[in-house]
């Protein structure tokens, strides 16, 4: 039986309270909300779009105000849950973290299995304990099944469904905030990134990695990871290396974005602009 809540504000929803709040309208919730009710945060966005370092800085910030006696992190990026794959898959260091509880990370070994349905029910458990200790959960990433699966509460059965028949009225128990890039912007930022990578010692993970699974292992084919081992074997140069890998995150940016703006009920801020309105919203609630 789906648990979808079908609860509206003043004849809306939390995307409609977090588009009044920026216009400057007033009382869309009809009184506080009481601690606990409060929405759980969506980001989402396309690979490269500053996901993790916003998720981050809206927890940092929210606990300071004392809005929030905590927020907890819970990843929604399914090469993120690869044990070994760190740098290849921009997971955020333990410095980066500042403290943050973070979840769904590191949670099989490439060559184990982990589908949506067993995304979902990590992500509902983790939830319940977050909400538990009294803190708000953030859930971070961009692999858009993961997050339709969780909002909408698909029920799967027995078959995982990758089509948008499921999608009709979100829970209510969410506010989905997409960060909007310019997408030549997005693209120089995924160049970089790039460059990033191979300054962070990609080539030592590959080989690791090479070392202990096949290359016909799903986990193994995608992202980053093949393009290195060419490289490692002579095939292209390091700057062609380079230059694929961010190719690969530009088409991969162009499935993401077509996939999320099917979806109607996100609410699209620039980057810029996101952490602030994200933190009125919960001020103003």
């Amino acid at each position: 039986m789906s648990t979808t809540k079908n609860i509206s504000y003043d004849g809306g929803s939390w995307a409609d309270v977090f588009v009044g709040l920026a216009k400057g309208e007033e009382g869309l919730c009809g009184g506080p909300v009481k601690p606990g009710d409060e929405p759980i945060l969506v980001i989402i966005g396309p690979t490269g779009s500053g996901k993790t370092g916003l998720a981050i800085e809206v927890a940092l910030e929210l606990q300071s105000r004392g809005r929030f006696s905590g927020c907890e992190i819970i990843s929604a990026d399914s090469r993120a849950i690869y044990k070994g794959m760190d740098i290849g898959t921009a997971k955020p260091m333990p410095d980066e973290m500042q403290g943050v509880p973070h979840w769904g990370i590191d949670l099989v070994e490439p060559d184990e299995r982990f589908t949506v349905v067993d995304f979902c029910n990590y992500a509902r458990q983790k939830i319940a304990e977050i909400r538990e200790r009294g803190h708000l959960p953030i859930i971070a990433g961009g692999t858009g099944l993961y997050v339709d699966a969780l909002v909408y509460d698909y029920q799967f059965n027995d078959v995982v469904k990758n089509n948008y028949s499921d999608r009709e009225q979100m829970s209510s128990e969410y506010l989905v905030v997409g960060i909007d890039w310019d997408r030549a912007e997005l693209r120089k930022r995924l160049v970089q990134r790039s460059y990033k990578l191979f300054e962070q010692n990609i080539e030592a993970e590959t080989a690791i990695l090479a070392k202990k699974y096949s290359w016909d292992l799903q986990a193994m084919k995608s992202d980053i990871y093949p393009i290195v081992w060419r490289m490692m074997q002579g095939e292209i140069t390091r700057d062609e290396a380079i230059e694929l890998n961010a190719l690969d995150d530009w088409h991969l940016a162009k499935r993401q974005l077509t996939w999320f703006k099917r979806n109607p009920n996100i609410c699209w801020v620039p980057l810029k602009d996101a952490e602030q309105r994200i933190i009125n919203f919960y001020d103003k609630i």
